[in-house]
This record gives structure tokens, C-alpha cells and sequence, in this order.
């Protein structure tokens, strides 16, 4: 199986929110985690808003980085996505940050592991599996 793993999938799995588990298991049953090579400067940003809000310290904040980058097996260059997402973002009327993963999961035939509703409706709409 080959997993997609965006940055709301990882947050909720490094923090060990709701869906958590559901995101890890599927983890485990992959041969491959994909992500665009986005994913880190997003995941990055993410923790300096935890720290900025005083959520976690600047410590914790870097292992959940780190731990959050170990998640994925393979980063995928935007250089390669861009103009289908922005074709996507184009035609869907939405970010193409999120297309970077909708385009990654479509090229792998993967199952794209998110929290964010949208952006699995959208998959959704393609054809992408998602685990939501």
C-alpha cells in the first residue's frame, strides 16, 4: 500500500489526537509514505505556531518536526507538481497547497491520510482514496 501523508494527518498523529491511531495503522501497512517536498516547510511552520502561541516548548516543538519528517519515507519536488496542482487548484477553486497532495496521491495511486474535510472531498471527488 502506499501511503500520502499531509502535514493535519502528521500533526494529529504527533500529537496523538483523535484519529491518531487510524492514521498509524495505515502507516504501518505501507510500503511507501509519499508527501511533496512541501510537507516540511508546512510541518515546520505548524510548530513555530505552537511555540509562538506558547503550546510547546521550542524543544518539543523540534522533536515534533524532526518525528514529523520520519513519517514520510519519500519526498516528491514540487518542481514536478506544480502545474497539475495548479491546473487543480485552478479547476477546484482551492489552494494549491492542498493540490500538491491531491496530485501526489492521484500519480501514486495512494491513499491520502489528512484531516483536513475539504481537501478529502475533493480527493474524493477524483477518484483518491482517503483516509479522513
Amino acid at each position: 500500500m502506499i501511503s500520502i501523508l499531509d502535514v493535519s494527518g502528521a500533526v494529529e498523529i504527533l500529537l496523538q489526537k483523535e484519529n491518531a491511531n487510524k492514521y498509524e495503522e495505515i502507516l504501518q501497512k505501507s510500503s511507501i509514505v509519499l508527501s511533496p517536498d512541501l510537507y516540511v516547510s508546512e510541518l515546520t511552520n505548524t510548530f513555530w505556531k505552537y511555540h509562538r502561541a506558547k503550546l510547546r516548548t521550542k524543544d518539543e516543538c523540534m522533536l515534533y518536526i524532526q518525528d514529523g519528517i520520519n513519517l514520510v519515507s519519500q519526498f516528491i519536488s514540487t518542481k514536478e507538481l506544480w502545474q497539475e496542482a495548479f491546473f487543480e487548484g485552478l479547476n477546484n477553486n482551492h489552494s494549491t497547497y492542498d493540490m500538491f497532495y491531491l496530485v501526489t496521491a492521484r500519480r501514486s495511486g495512494g491513499i491520502l491520510i489528512t484531516c483536513d474535510s475539504i481537501l478529502a472531498e475533493l480527493c474524493r471527488k477524483s477518484g483518491i482514496e482517503v483516509c479522513y
